[in-house]
């Protein structure tokens, strides 16, 4: 039993030894920190502070050219580096009492070396509102694009041109060419009263920033619990017919075009598609059909 406990412990000591210049060579190189300021791990960080200007009185490039004083006192700088920062000196420290945690001490010095210095909430905060702020720049400049386009129509113009008829309560403006004004009535002030429902280029708004929308996902995620919870309930459980809110909401999941198109159809429209309960496969599957045949006889026409 006496031999088993010995030998525990000359392997326990074989393996400080083994892992000691490890955690000396993670920090000074294969030095002891504490000894290349000749002081001792009980110093205050005013000794370590007084040893260090004393090397570097001695050691420093400027005082001394000896090429070999170059490369100590760059040592020592290291190692005040260390010994000065208490939070370092702490690793430091603990790597020395726990020389077997080697993953462990050098993951935490790379950790503090090279690891993010700030707040990682203030950079993701910071993240996001850079992020948020082009992508609004980005939301405006795409709308704006499209409403110049818009407004070059014909349709549009012939749209503009009734309202200022409407209002001017005459027929002078229809003669040939559109003038930007008549009468008095501003074209700007008018074309802002119509409202211009552009397909993929809706008005933008900080409800669809990525930093709102990032901060709001707690209730957004709560409001969809709810609401599937809700959608289980009552047409999973209690079978009940669809209300006219979430049969739209089907129709427009299995349109096969795209869903922003439902806000261009009149209300007779939407209401026809509901009738026709498209969630269900075999009458999406004829609705597709009667769609692809009516696109070949209208190309057929056309022909």
């Amino acid at each position: 039993m006496g031999r088993s406990e010995d030998f525990r412990r000359l392997s326990w000591l074989l393996l400080f030894l083994t892992l000691l210049p490890c955690v000396f060579s993670i920090y000074c190189d294969e030095d002891d920190c504490y000894d290349l300021l000749g002081v001792t791990q009980a110093s205050t960080t005013s000794d370590i502070k007084k040893a260090y200007y004393k090397l570097s009185l001695k050691l420093h490039p400027d005082k001394n050219p000896d090429p070999e004083a170059k490369k100590q006192f760059i040592k020592v700088a290291n190692a005040y580096e260390i010994l000065s920062d208490e939070a370092k000196r702490e690793q430091y420290d603990y790597a020395i009492a726990h020389p077997e945690e080697v993953f462990y001490n050098t993951a935490r010095y790379y950790q503090t070396y090279y690891g993010p210095q700030a707040d990682l909430r203030a950079v993701l905060v910071g993240l996001l509102i850079i992020l948020s702020g082009f992508q609004y720049l980005n939301q405006w400049t795409h709308y704006s694009q499209m409403v110049d386009m818009v407004k070059q129509t014909p349709a549009y113009k012939n749209k503009l041109k009734a309202l200022e008829l409407e209002r001017n309560g005459s027929l002078s403006s229809k003669k040939k060419g559109f003038k930007p004004k008549t009468r008095g009535v501003d074209v700007e002030e008018l074309s802002k009263e119509l409202e211009l429902q552009i397909q993929g280029a809706e008005k933008p708004t900080v409800w669809r920033l990525l930093g709102i929308r990032f901060i709001l996902l707690p209730y957004t995620i709560g409001k969809l619990a709810i609401w599937q919870g809700r959608w289980i309930w009552r047409y999973w459980i209690q079978k009940l017919p669809y209300t006219w809110e979430d049969a739209a909401y089907l129709t427009k999941y299995y349109l096969p075009f795209p869903p922003e198109a439902w806000a261009t159809l009149s209300e007779d429209g939407r209401d026809d598609l509901i009738r026709k309960r498209l969630w269900i496969r075999s009458n999406l599957d004829e609705f597709v059909a009667e769609r692809k045949k009516e696109s070949r006889e209208s190309r057929r026409r056309r022909n």
